[in-house]
This record gives C-alpha cells, sequence and structure tokens, in this order.
C-alpha cells in the first residue's frame, strides 16, 4: 500500500522536534537481540501432568525460531518448592523433577542452538528457598554462627526481642522479617526475606556468599549458556545498619519511583526518588564487576541482564557500566503510559543514558511480574507493579481497546534502537486473565495481603497452542496448573498461523523487517511537524509513526511496509502504528 503525500498540520498541531538518539555500535550479538521470555510452567507440558517441562519447551522452539527471536530467556527451573514459581530455589545446580532432569536440558540448549536460538537462563542470588541446605544448616545453628552469618539474622527489638529488628516490609505484603524457635522452643532471632518468608535473603558481605555465585556461574557456563537475567538484581546489597526506612507514598513495589512520564510532572520526575535501604546500594557494583570478569573467561559474548528496578534512568545505567552487566531491563518504559510526550521523552531518555555509557536501551512491555499489556494499556484505574487483577479490581481493562493499543506498543516498541523483550503470549495478543478462581490462586501475594492484591497468577496462565486440542494443545492431558479461559480458543497459535492481519502475523512480519532494515543496530530522528500525541521517527530508512491520541493523522508519501491496523485512507487511525518507506 502506498500513501500519497499530505502531511498538512496546523501551527497548533507542530511539536519542537527532539534531538537526534542513536544508539553504541558493537557486534556482540546481545545488542539487537530480540528475546523471547519463557516461563516454564506455562508454556509447553509434554508429560501431561498439566505443568510445563523441559521437554515440552525443546518440543516447541520450532515456533519461536519461525518466529524470528534471537533468544529465549528461561524463568527458573531449578529444584525449588515452588513457593513463588521457581524463585525460591532450593539447589542452583540442578533441575526440578516438575520440569525434568539436567539431560533435559541440555537437549534444549542443543536444540535451541542448532535453530540459531541463543540460551539464556535465570538466576536468583538475592534469597534462597528456606528449603535449601544453607538455610536448613542455618536454623539448626547456633546464633552467631558461620551457618547463620550466610543469611541475615538479627536480634529482636524490645524487651523480649518481640519486635522485628527494623520497620521493613516485603514486597509480597506484610513485614519483612520472621522469627525463629531456639530448639528448645523459644523464641530466638529474626531472619530477613524481602519476598516470601519462604525466600530468606543472603547476606552478600559475606565472601563464602559471592565464592559460592561464582561457582554456580562457571556451573552453568561450563554447560554453554549464552547469558543469565539477574533477579532483583538491585536488592543484594544492603544498607549498613538496616535502618528504618519510611515508604514513599508513590513507588513500585520492586523499588521504582513509579512515576508517570507526563510533563505535568516533569520537575518531579526529574528528582530522583528516595533510595530504600534494601535496593539500589552502590555495594552491588563491586558483586557484578567479579561476575563479569568470570564471563568475559568464555568464549562466544556471554551476557548478563539485570532486573533491576532502579530510578532515574542514569542510575540504571550505572548496571552497564562497561565492566559490569551487558543490558538492564527498561521498566521505565514498560511503566510508561500510552500517550505521545511520556513516550517520546522515554525513548529519548534511555537511548541517552545507556547511550553515555556504551551500552544499548532494552525494550519491555511484559513479564512474569506485570499485567499483560494487553490489558494494562486499557485499565480504567491506577493499577500499582504486582497488584494484579482479578474479579473485584477497580478499572478493569476495556478489552477491545487494550489489544489495539498493544499492537501499536509492539509495533513501535520493536522499531526501536537496542534489544526487545517478548513475554510468551504477546504475539498471540494474550490479555491478562481476571477471572481466576480464588482456590485457583497461588501467588505469594495473593495469600501474604489476604486477598487485596491479587499478584501476578493472570499474567502465567498457560498458553494456547491449538484451537481445538484438549488445554489448547499446551497439555495432552487437558491437565492445566492454572485454568484457561474458553475464548483462548480464537488466539491459540494454529488459528493466527497465516492469517493476515492476526496478531503472531504481525510480530512475526515486525521481526522479519527489523532483521532486514536493522533497526536494532540503527539510530533515531524525531521528525518535527506532527501533534504532541503522535510518536513520530525515522530508523535507518524506516519511517515510524505512532498515533496515541484520538484524531487521525495525515501521513507522508510512501511504501506501507506494516501497520497494527488496516489504512483505508492517507491518515493513521488513534492507537495505531505504521512503518514506511518515504518517498523520495
Amino acid at each position: 500500500m502506498t500513501i500519497a503525500d499530505d502531511t498538512s498540520q496546523t501551527p497548533e498541531q507542530v511539536a519542537d522536534p527532539a534531538p537526534v538518539a542513536t544508539t553504541p555500535g558493537g557486534d556482540e550479538w546481545w545488542r539487537s537481540a530480540v528475546i523471547y521470555q519463557i516461563y516454564p510452567r506455562s508454556f509447553a507440558d509434554a508429560n501431561g501432568d498439566g505443568m510445563g517441562d523441559l521437554a515440552g519447551i525443546t518440543a516447541r522452539l520450532t515456533a519461536l525460531a519461525e518466529l524470528g527471536v534471537d533468544a529465549i530467556w528461561l524463568s527458573p527451573f531449578y529444584r525449588s518448592p515452588q513457593r513463588d514459581g521457581g524463585y525460591d530455589v532450593s539447589d542452583y545446580c540442578d533441575v526440578d523433577p516438575i520440569f525434568g532432569t539436567l539431560e533435559d536440558f541440555g537437549r534444549l540448549q542443543e536444540r535451541a542452538h542448532e535453530l540459531g536460538l541463543r540460551v539464556i537462563v535465570d538466576l536468583v542470588p538475592n534469597h534462597t528457598s528456606s528449603e535449601h541446605a544453607w538455610f536448613e544448616e542455618a536454623l539448626a545453628a547456633p546464633e552467631g554462627s558461620r551457618e547463620r552469618a550466610r543469611y541475615i539474622f538479627r536480634d529482636g527489638r524490645g524487651e523480649n526481642g518481640d519486635v522485628p529488628p527494623n520497620n521493613w516490609e516485603s514486597v509480597f505484603g506484610g513485614r519483612a522479617w520472621t522469627r525463629t524457635a531456639r530448639p528448645d522452643g523459644s523464641p530466638g532471632q529474626w531472619y530477613l526475606h524481602l519476598f516470601d518468608e519462604s525466600q530468606p535473603d543472603l547476606d552478600w558481605s559475606n565472601p563464602e556468599v559471592r565464592a559460592e555465585f561464582v561457582r554456580i556461574l562457571r556451573f552453568w557456563l561450563d554447560r554453554g549458556v549464552d547469558g543469565f537475567r539477574v533477579d532483583v538484581a538491585h536488592g543484594l546489597v544492603k544498607e549498613e545498619g538496616l535502618p528504618d526506612y519510611a515508604k514513599p507514598l508513590t513507588g513500585g513495589s520492586m523499588g521504582g519511583a513509579g512515576v508517570p512520564l507526563t510533563p505535568e510532572i516533569e520537575a518531579e520526575a526529574a528528582q530522583e526518588p528516595p533510595t530504600p535501604p534494601y535496593w539500589g546500594q552502590e555495594g552491588v557494583h563491586e558483586i557484578y564487576r567479579e561476575w563479569r570478569r568470570v564471563l568475559d573467561e568464555y568464549e562466544g559474548d556471554r551476557m548478563l541482564v539485570a532486573e533491576a528496578w532502579v530510578d532515574p534512568l542514569p542510575k540504571l545505567a550505572k548496571w552497564v557500566r562497561p565492566d559490569e552487566m551487558d543490558q538492564a531491563f527498561n521498566f521505565a518504559y514498560l511503566e510508561t503510559p500510552w500517550e505521545g510526550p511520556a513516550l517520546r521523552r522515554v525513548i529519548a531518555d534511555s537511548l541517552s543514558a545507556f547511550g553515555a555509557v556504551g551500552a544499548p536501551s532494552t525494550w519491555v512491555l511484559s513479564n512474569h511480574d506485570v499485567v499483560r499489556h494487553a490489558s494494562r494499556l486499557a485499565l480504567t484505574a491506577e493499577n500499582p507493579q504486582g497488584a494484579g487483577i482479578g474479579p473485584n479490581s477497580d478499572g478493569k481493562p476495556i478489552p477491545d481497546l487494550g489489544i489495539r493499543r498493544a499492537r501499536a506498543a509492539s509495533l513501535l516498541m520493536l522499531a526501536l534502537p537496542g534489544s526487545a523483550y517478548v513475554y510468551q503470549g504477546e504475539d498471540l495478543g494474550l490479555p491478562e486473565v481476571i477471572d481466576l478462581p480464588d482456590e485457583a490462586r497461588q501467588d505469594p501475594t495473593w495469600y501474604r495481603t489476604g486477598g487485596e492484591r491479587y499478584g501476578r497468577d493472570g499474567c502465567r496462565v498457560p498458553i494456547p497452542w491449538e484451537a481445538s486440542a484438549p488445554a489448547y494443545g499446551f497439555s495432552p492431558t487437558g491437565r492445566t496448573w492454572l485454568p484457561q479461559p474458553e475464548e483462548w480458543a480464537e488466539l491459540a497459535r494454529d488459528a493466527q498461523q497465516g492469517v493476515p492481519g492476526s496478531t503472531l502475523e504481525l510480530y512475526r512480519r515486525a521481526l522479519e523487517l527489523r532483521r532486514e532494515h536493522g533497526l536494532g543496530r540503527g539510530a533515531i530522528e524525531w521528525l518535527p511537524g506532527y501533534s504532541e500525541q503522535v510518536v513520530a521517527l525515522v530508523v535507518g530508512e524506516v519511517t515510524v509513526v505512532a498515533n496515541t491520541g484520538e484524531t487521525p493523522v495525515e501521513l507522508p508519501a510512501g511504501e506501507v511496509l506494516l501497520s497494527s491496523e488496516p489504512l483505508s485512507e492517507a491518515a493513521l487511525p488513534a492507537d495505531t502504528t505504521v512503518w514506511l518507506r518515504v518517498s523520495g
């Protein structure tokens, strides 16, 4: 399709152009990679027990290669009691039987590499499971022992030590401390857990802890993994003395400021938020410098990506300096509303902040911890990270608006220079599952808040593969650890495969064009002359226009390469993004 040449704008519509933004060079694969996140419990179940497994992933890898991604990231598959979906690890160097065996992992990795897919595994260094051998030893050992020194045990306050050592709260709700009992049954010390009580925090000032994780890194590097996603990368080091903290009224549960990037609060957003004594401490950087040196001993551009909820972006950029990590998730971008001014600002700020330290920006819209963006972008009330959506939530999403905005947002994201992360099922347009029965929910947040917060189960429902198969092809027996909605039949992969205009085909074509035009390694130049609700830029030879407003936008003359919605005339409808090859 070709658009006629008509780009007239009224003076009131014209916004000042932003400066040209570039992304650093370098030939490492991860600088421009599209990385597909697999949540193993919910991707594919080979043995029919209702829980996804490594063999199921291996059997479905061809679909991801055909989609056009460059790498996969596997959420934890290690031995675990599964109190927090595997993020409570009891053995970092073995596979939990519900997912398979180390041999199954070897077959998965071999098949992925055959298909040209890199493999990134999750690493959870902030805490272990309470069933980890170290913690069991700590509970059995006396106060002040070497075993307890691996974790953060403290005496309580008050006359009898009945008051927790400080006022810190758990990310999942409730206090961040649990009291232990001595062998004689009397109350003992308290231990810190920033998450569930089954996830005791390690003490990273202890050299034994640092040495153990170097051993774990080498265990998986020796098996050929291509990198690590580091869970809670901003949380390992706590402020000395563990002082009380008055939690600010605004803020994401994982430590980000949670401030919407809108012009009205530009001055506030520019101020660095207070640093909690358990997030973003300077001491984490020496840990990651040590890890960087370990990875550099191995061939093949092994990479580290940080899950670091840190504001503002220049502070987050410290995690990706040349001698530390390679990437950090751009949660500022994920949390940005579907509004032109906010999007232009966060894109420019991201490229500037990461580029200043020689790192590529990353872009992400969904993952296993947040409401899927096919729902989040059409919510009608505030929804803090981790709160989730359920039957009694205020401001439920508008479904048709959500998928329209999600497709437009995805097409904008995949045009940007740097590396993009895609969460399983977003390529199918899956929305958040709202109506899960209470008895099916498993997220610790649901239980620790007494049902006040629904948590993250809604974005973790097993994904659909075949419309007419049991469990939509997720499991041969029809069993699923979380129930799937009936309406997901029409969203199944085989129902969208080869169907023009489907969300799956939109992603497939976008990744094809992204590679063909080198968008991941390009530079952007902002286009002037558009209203403030339009994000218009050029990446290489591709012009990208995203209309976040309600008024159709005239487009420059050129060939339409891809559009998130059908175009019937020389104007871009509301909540639509288009890629063009402009004439002349």
